[in-house]
């Protein structure tokens, strides 16, 4: 417990970085889920897709090899998210048109979209560690190796939270992130675009009755999505500077932890899932150390549950107020 109190305020700075990282990924789940009722277990290798997106910026278009500075820095950052946006954006749509679409005509069960889900992320893992990297990232057979990315920029404290440093990524990644979920909400709250997903959320029959198309807008659900991944991915790629073919498998399961804690289907919820959840790994991890921290993580998702099934929050999207 000294150790809690000593860490206090690293642990929280730690933790609401990484738990921005977690609500951007969790926002992919929560939306599919909201309006398909569909839980896309292939989006944690969207993830890893945006990651890599942003690797091939730095590496194979900017070919960066020392950290940059002033407004170069804004440059390089925007390059990596617009790609992360970008790769992740066409993975979740060829995900939509070949995983999903078909079995949606069909009628099929959900069991049998969650079957081709899983299945979709072990394609996408093993084309990454097989053709992917050895190829387009020069790793010929080492696919399944680690790969560091360049420094994108000289990382130090800015300022102090008593006694515990900011260091400018990690502040950098957590308000990007919580500017990307911000411009999301208003969108899916004040749009055409995401009225019609609200609505196709909460009665699909009627929605196309009242001329909304559900395949453009599952379509857009499954982009945007996609989008937050992306730019989770760049912001990982930023702050952790080490990449490998899995990445997602982990992160994946701590986002779609956080999508349930926050309340499933709910956009708020995916945030405050993502933030409490990255503050209880690190502060369990002063306490009971490092090794523990993924077991923090789903206790603590056992325990919400156990209280509140509906998650803390517990709306969802339908119920988003215009």
């Amino acid at each position: 417990m000294h150790n809690f109190v000593n860490q206090f305020w690293p642990s929280t700075i730690d933790g609401l970085s990484a738990g921005a990282v977690y609500a951007l990924v969790a926002l992919g789940y929560t939306m599919v889920y909201g309006v398909l009722r569909l839980i896309n277990f292939a989006h944690s290798e969207v993830f890893m897709v945006g990651a890599f997106s942003a690797l091939f910026v730095l590496t194979n278009i900017l070919n960066l090899s020392e950290p940059v500075s002033g407004l170069a820095i804004g440059g390089v950052l925007l390059g990596m998210l617009a790609a992360g946006m970008v790769g992740a954006s066409a993975t979740t749509v060829a995900l939509e048109r070949i995983a999903y679409r078909p079995l949606r005509r069909r009628g099929a069960s959900r069991l049998a979209a969650l079957i081709s889900a899983i299945g979709a992320s072990f394609f996408l893992q093993e084309l990454f560690a097989l053709f992917v990297i050895p190829v387009v990232f020069n790793k010929p057979q080492h696919g399944r190796d680690q790969i560091s990315a360049p420094h994108v920029m000289e990382k130090h404290d800015l300022f102090t939270i008593f006694g515990a440093g900011v260091r400018n990524d990690k502040l950098l990644v957590f308000v990007a992130a919580i500017a990307m979920m911000v411009l999301l909400d208003q969108m899916v709250s004040r749009t055409k675009i995401g009225r019609g997903i609200r609505a196709t959320a909460q009665d699909p029959e009627t929605s196309v009755l009242m001329g909304v198309n559900i395949d453009q807008i599952v379509l857009v659900t499954f982009i945007v999505g996609g989008a937050m991944a992306g730019v989770a991915g760049a912001l990982y790629t930023l702050e952790f500077e080490n990449l490998k073919y899995n990445i997602g498998f982990l992160l994946g399961i701590k986002a779609f932890t956080a999508a349930v804690m926050g309340g499933i289907g709910n956009l708020r919820g995916a945030l405050v899932g993502g933030l409490l959840l990255g503050l209880f790994e690190f502060y369990g991890a002063s306490i009971f150390g490092s090794s523990w921290r993924d077991v923090i993580a789903f206790t603590v998702l056992v325990v919400v549950l156990m209280f509140r099934p509906t998650g803390i929050l517990g709306e969802s999207l339908q119920q988003a107020r215009a």
